[in-house]
Formats: structure tokens, sequence, C-alpha cells
């Protein structure tokens, strides 16, 4: 189905204004996946907040054009999808995850931050810990010295406790016998 120049116009203006707020663009190689894959895909996709879209690579040529992804136009030749996303990791992650699961699913290359990634640069991008995983370890680390430190006074109360009830144990047994030889 042929878009007309309005229609062109329109998806030109939706994918760019996608790449104005991303941080990642991945782009995979689609050939040969059945439909429903395809919608898993996409399924996936939109649970993870990623802008995932199948275009003709002159749209996405202009849509790119002036952005900081404008190197990755190199790159856009052949049956393309077009995975966006604001989260530095969700694009490459979804796109890397697919993959691994369907070999018609080729990652071909993509873009963090105006810095060109290959294949193997977007895998590893995919690897790093999703955001939320990077908080909760960090705020565990912050956790550890406050909670050694409470261990470290209750172990130093409870060495005075102990200090303090021996030495007021003998005491204690010494009075009755000295009022037991007077």
């Amino acid at each position: 189905m042929s878009l007309n120049l309005n229609d062109k116009k329109a998806v030109v203006a939706e994918v760019a204004a996608k790449v104005a707020t991303a941080q990642t663009i991945v782009v995979a190689e689609y050939r040969g996946i059945q439909v429903g894959h395809l919608t898993q895909l996409r399924a996936k996709a939109r649970d993870q907040g990623v802008y995932l879209r199948v275009l003709k690579n002159t749209l996405a040529r202009r849509a790119v054009e002036g952005s900081a992804f404008a190197d990755l136009a190199s790159e856009m030749t052949g049956p393309l999808i077009y995975s966006i996303s604001e989260d530095a990791v969700a694009a490459a992650k979804v796109i890397s995850d697919f993959a691994k699961t369907n070999d018609k699913l080729v990652v071909k290359a993509g873009n963090y931050a105006g810095k060109s990634l290959d294949k193997a640069a977007v895998v590893a991008l995919a690897n790093i810990p999703s955001r939320e995983v990077l908080l909760a370890q960090l705020l565990g680390m912050m956790q550890v010295p406050v909670a050694g430190f409470t261990r470290g006074l209750a172990a130093l109360a409870a060495k005075k406790e102990a200090e303090s009830g021996t030495v007021a144990a003998p005491a204690a047994e010494a009075a009755p016998a000295a009022e037991a030889e007077a």
C-alpha cells in the first residue's frame, strides 16, 4: 500500500517526534519472520515502553536527519524494523532478547546518544541491567555501611551490657558474703 505525500509527512513527523526524545535506536532486519512472531515482538516492545515500527527507509532517514542519530542513516538498507526508546537500554534489550529466540531477526546496527553501535555493541548494551535493577543495586550498596554500623553498635551495646552484668554479679555475691562474716 502506497502512502500519499500527506501520509508520508505525517509518518516522518511522528517518527521525528519519537527520535527527538529518544536515547537509543536499534535497527534489525526482519526478513522471513512470521506475522505472529512480529506481533509478539510488538507486544513485548509495548510493555517495555519501546516504539517499534517497520518503516520505509527513506522516511526513516528523513526522520533522523539533523538529529544525533543521523549517522544511522548509512545503515538503513533492506527490510528493517526500528526500535526507538527513551530508556537507554530498552530498545536494545527488546530486539536482542527476541533475536535470541528467533534467528530470522538479525540485529544490524544501533545508535546510543549519538554514538554508532555495531551488532556486538547493541548486544552489550542489551546486557546492561535495567534502570530499576541498577537503582536497587545502588540502594543495597548504600545500606551495607549503615547496616554494618548498626550491627557494630548492637555488638558494642551487648558487650557493655555483658561486662556490666559480669562485674555487678561478683560484687553482688561479695556483699552477702561480707554481711555473713559480720
